[in-house]
């Protein structure tokens, strides 16, 4: 028995909620699979994010709200990686860390919890001046706009809160949550309706998981490379261009739809004010081939958007990349940026 060599530990770092558990626990089991010969070791810790519960997102004015923490512990070495909702990672991430894998993505939709007593009702049909929940800047702004007659108020806190001060405080009618969180929870039942993109396009990366490693780490690289999901990489990819090159973040309300079609990657992306009267979108799309996993040469600098992928082809992600940008500045040159900046500057100030 002495003679067995020890399994090599590998230490995996998660937020502290019920959500970002089964989130990293689904991750570790599917490695686990595929490295019999590896031990797992899942260290939750909190973050500012978990924290500060009684100030709306976007004004805490900090984009790594619930990554940083996390990183500490990877810049220590005290984890090797840690999972995330890739909607929190920012698009330009600390030096010396990346996005070693995408997952495959679930539903990026968002979806509608309603009130016990509104079971059974929709955002269209919910009484006049009906209270809807959210933490979203986007979404309310989306949903101002196409329900006049309802209000948007703030809520925080992780699932099991908002869900609680749903149904147990009298303030609201309903709140909108990611589908793919309820979904993860097990808690399909409680969804009352889906958002679809012509009622609320979703936010940047929503749906999908993203595993961050030290970008000089090649073995953790090489392991967690192999989650990575083509098409929910591309997706992933020309949104987050997007967003970069329109330099959105928490603070303003930016929204995406994509969709790999025929070979085809469309993207559609928008910008509204804070209260939803004033929105510019558009479409555009590219030609790309969802590619076999395949080995290039090494690069010098792999990163796309915070993302290194090196066991899918390159052309592609330059594609998608590409997409983004174009579709951003196509946005900016229509005067986008003046929507963006009041957005903000009314944000701060309230």
């Amino acid at each position: 028995e002495e003679d067995t060599p020890k399994m090599r530990v590998i230490r995996v770092g998660t937020r502290k909620s019920q959500l970002a558990r089964i989130q990293t626990d689904s991750v570790v089991a599917t490695l686990k699979a595929l490295y019999p010969g590896l031990q797992f070791e899942i260290i939750a810790m909190s973050t500012t994010g978990d924290k500060i519960l009684d100030t709306a997102l976007s004004k805490i004015g900090e984009k790594s709200l619930f990554t940083k923490e996390l990183e500490h512990a990877l810049e220590r070495n005290e984890v090797d990686l840690v999972v995330h909702s890739l909607k929190d990672l920012p698009t330009v991430l600390p030096p010396g860390f990346t996005i070693g894998a995408v997952c495959k993505r679930e539903s990026p939709y968002d979806a509608v919890v309603f009130h016990p007593k509104f079971v059974g009702k929709t955002l269209e049909t919910l009484p006049e001046k009906s209270v809807v929940g959210t933490s979203s800047l986007r979404r309310a702004a989306q949903l101002q706009r196409k329900f006049p007659h309802l209000e948007f108020r703030n809520i925080r806190g992780n699932l099991n809160t908002r869900l609680r001060k749903l149904d147990e405080l009298q303030e609201f009618s309903a709140i909108i949550l990611a589908a793919a969180g309820l979904q993860r929870m097990g808690w399909q039942n409680r969804v009352g309706q889906i958002l679809h993109p012509e009622e609320c396009m979703y936010a940047v990366g929503q749906g999908a998981l993203g595993v961050e490693v030290r970008a000089k780490d090649q073995d953790i690289l090489d392991l967690v490379g192999v989650l990575h999901d083509p098409e929910t990489l591309l997706r992933c990819i020309a949104e987050r261009s997007f967003l970069r090159h329109l330099e959105g973040g928490c603070s303003v309300p930016v929204a995406v739809h994509t969709a790999i079609k025929d070979g085809q990657l469309y993207l559609t992306g928008g910008v509204w004010s804070l209260n939803g009267a004033e929105t510019m979108q558009d479409t555009m799309q590219t030609t790309i081939h969802v590619p076999v996993q395949h080995e290039d040469g090494p690069e010098d600098d792999p990163q796309l958007v915070g993302i290194t992928a090196r066991n899918i082809p390159r052309q592609p992600q330059l594609a998608a990349e590409n997409l983004g940008i174009s579709l951003a500045t196509l946005l900016l040159n229509k005067g986008a940026k003046n929507i963006l900046d009041v957005a903000r500057q009314l944000n701060e100030a309230h």
